[in-house]
């Protein structure tokens, strides 16, 4: 007799097989189809044996044969009919063999149903393994994913089937879904996302870590979040890079570029690294951009086509250059200007001396419109004159900046400002007070003013005055004097973290009451230069209509930079130098500056070598004419052919790299 506690082990040891599910139900239920099919068989076989049926021959009354007889009843009850006209034993027998058969497959249908239902939740949530290699992996989601994704697209135009890949802890679902509307048109590259923690050993390893091309680390805030908020992203981004490190394979050369937004934290993966991750202050390139952008009309436009694959960019190139001279190779290549030199030692040189010689070994920065039109040829493309500039400088003067608004930047910018300007200037900034809060100083003003204080000596050239009032209010802006200023620069408020639609809907309110107030100045008065920063790129349209001179779309500028980097990592170490003050930066700087007569006729290849004689780099020409035409990119036309031959005004300009503005 079999004892309790065997049958109570035996029944646990069942229950635990049929727990897994899936592939040991199906078994279970494959064992019980041949149980009872030969059960049934055996009675069938033994009624035969007992009751003779008239109605099958000798050689069917095998036990083979009813053991098919048998299967066919269970599979198809409608087999039932073999025995319409057999006796009562064998009827039974039939009716058995289709109820079993019914009962068995429909419990295995269901256990198929339930079993796909499953597989394809669990795709939904995105835990499968990708198997993809040279592809780009984004690890983390913010609002710049989308642009990030947008330039690699245009990257990856010329590959038949590349691949971008996204792990991040939001639901699969609900990024496919996110993507698909914001981006339907995905050219040739395909977007994988999955499900899970960006740190995880095992969720990296699912995701094809170790084969891929290049990682993009993402911050979990923007730039204009609470310090609060950068720091924990910049914790979570170090231990995301601890992980991508253990995983990525010894030797290889994946490209892996951070948002880090803390110097001492950028200091960290530095020195955890080894160097191998790249990582840039976003705050510092933004500020930059937006002081060289008030200072230089039309800048913003510039900055915009050569961070992005949309247009012409910087390529480094190699060749055997045989000591030729940086100035006269400038006119060996029918696509592109270039900019400078990378030595094979590593040095990088940008906007060098027109007499500096390119090696064997070195490679040459250009700006062109694609690698693919890269061609350097031994003869000029295109014949240019020896024009020499006029003798004058621009001067020097005092000015007066208004910023309207306060964020993690803003200090970045003062500083910024006091490397361009002459001793005596002067910076008003307007911090935003949100009506109804307690009288006396905010929380905001007086960290701001600290933060001024601590700063003050490291400002000879400037005096700044704080001020609070609420920027949506009208009233304020009625009683500034707009003419007094040189630029005003209106910063986003999205220091708490707001939604990037809200804070550019805020912009653009401040950009209407500002423009309402310079269309009240009297004619013909100098009106200061409006600028401003846009999150999102939605908004682009509607910042241009309202009166704005120009303005940067922070998170595609950032987005732009990013993918650039993840392609080339060199590039970072030419944007260093473009946005340091103390090397050559991208100006915009008027034909006056080089001609005295106008209008004057010159080609592209005339105004190269007239900038050649200032010690600049001419990379394009600005038109006064299409400054407001957007179908005309605002006026700026860069790297054209260099035998195309322009009329230019007194009101048009030059884009050239230069070490000053002046």
């Amino acid at each position: 007799m079999i004892s309790p506690a065997f049958k109570t082990r035996i029944r646990y040891r069942f229950d635990t097989f049929l727990a897994k599910g899936g592939s040991n139900i199906f078994i279970s239920l494959f064992f019980v189809f041949l149980v009872t099919l030969v059960a049934i068989a055996l009675l069938r076989g033994i009624l035969l044996w007992a009751v003779p049926s008239e109605l099958y021959s000798e050689v069917d009354q095998t036990f083979l044969r009813q053991l098919y007889v048998i299967f066919l009843e269970m599979t198809d009850p409608g087999n039932m009919n073999i025995d319409k006209n057999s006796g009562v034993g064998y009827k039974a027998m039939a009716i058995l063999a289709g109820l079993a058969g019914v009962v068995i497959f429909s419990a295995l249908i269901a256990v198929i149903t339930t079993a796909l239902d499953a597989k394809i939740d669990e795709l939904k949530k995105g835990h499968s393994q990708v198997v993809e290699s040279g592809h780009t992996l984004i690890l983390g989601w913010n609002d710049r994913v989308t642009e990030i994704i947008a330039e690699l697209i245009i990257a990856n135009e010329s590959e038949q089937d590349a691949c971008v890949v996204i792990l991040s802890d939001k639901p699969k679902e609900e990024m496919d879904d996110f993507l698909e509307l914001r981006m339907p048109d995905r050219g040739t590259t395909r977007i994988v996302t999955r499900t899970g923690v960006v740190s995880s050993l095992l969720n990296l390893e699912t995701v094809s870590m170790g084969t891929c091309r290049s990682v993009i680390v993402l911050g979990n805030c923007t730039d204009a979040s609470p310090a609060a908020d950068r720091a924990a992203s910049d914790t979570r981004a170090i231990k995301t890079l601890l992980g991508v490190m253990a995983t990525k394979p010894a030797e290889s050369e994946i490209v892996v570029v951070a948002e880090v937004y803390e110097a001492r934290n950028r200091e960290i993966v530095n020195n955890i690294t080894k160097g191998e991750v790249i990582t840039f202050d976003t705050l510092d390139i933004l500020s930059k951009i937006l002081v060289q952008t008030s200072r230089s009309n039309g800048l913003s436009v510039v900055y915009s086509e050569i961070m992005s694959f949309d247009g012409c960019e910087m390529y480094f190139t190699d060749g055997d250059w045989g000591g030729s001279q940086f100035g006269g190779m400038q006119y060996h290549f029918p696509d592109g200007v270039l900019m400078g030199i990378r030595r094979a030692d590593g040095e990088l040189l940008i906007n060098p001396p027109v007499e500096t010689p390119v090696q064997s070994g070195d490679d040459l920065l250009i700006l062109a419109d694609d690698d693919s039109t890269i061609e350097y040829r031994p003869k000029p493309v295109a014949p240019h004159r020896d024009l020499q500039p006029v003798a004058h400088r621009a001067e020097v003067c005092l000015e007066r900046e208004l910023i309207i608004g306060w964020n993690p930047k803003t200090m970045i910018i003062i500083r910024e400002y006091n490397d361009y300007v002459k001793e005596g200037s002067q910076i008003e900034v307007i911090i935003h007070r949100v009506q109804g809060e307690a009288d006396g100083d905010s929380i905001q003003f007086r960290e701001a003013q600290k933060q001024l204080d601590e700063m003050k000596a490291d400002l000879p050239n400037l005096t700044v005055t704080l001020r609070e009032s609420d920027l949506m209010a009208n009233g304020i802006y009625d009683e500034l004097d707009l003419a007094k200023f040189n630029n005003v620069l209106v910063l986003s408020q999205g220091g708490d973290g707001a939604d990037p639609e809200k804070v550019d809907s805020e912009t653009i309110i401040i950009l209407l009451m500002l423009r309402n107030q310079l269309e009240q100045l009297p004619g013909g008065q100098l009106q200061p230069k409006l600028i401003t920063e846009v999150m999102d790129s939605k908004n682009q349209s509607l910042v241009a209509r309202a009166g704005v001179n120009d303005f940067i779309i922070s998170n595609r500028q950032m987005s732009m930079l990013v993918a650039q980097i993840s392609e080339e990592p060199d590039i970072l170490r030419v944007y260093d130098q473009i946005f340091s003050e103390d090397g050559s930066e991208i100006y915009i700087k008027s034909i006056g500056l080089y001609f005295d007569e106008f209008p004057v006729k010159a080609t592209f290849a005339d105004l190269m070598s007239v900038a050649q004689n200032r010690e600049e780099t001419c990379l394009g020409v600005k038109f006064h004419q299409h400054e407001g035409d957007l179908d005309e990119n605002y006026g700026v036309k860069l790297i054209p052919e260099k035998n195309t031959e322009y009329e230019l005004t007194a009101n048009d300009h030059l884009v050239v790299l230069a070490e000053d503005e002046f």
